[in-house]
């Protein structure tokens, strides 16, 4: 399982809604809604997977 990087949800690879690549890295989530998120801006999830930058969870409907 791999963590949504948008909510924070875990996600089962082969059972996930939505999948996007950056810098060579897949990355996988709960919701469309999640993935637009990220392809918007993906920079700001992949800071913050690394433990810098901030992003403020929303209930945005997908969990």
């Amino acid at each position: 399982m791999v963590k949504d990087p948008v909510c924070g949800m875990m996600v089962k690879e082969d059972e996930a809604i939505a999948k996007s690549e950056y810098k060579g890295k897949a990355y996988y989530f709960c919701s469309n809604h999640c993935k637009m998120e990220f392809d918007k801006n993906p920079e700001k999830y992949v800071r913050d997977e690394m433990g810098h930058g901030h992003h403020e969870h929303r209930n945005h409907g997908c969990c």
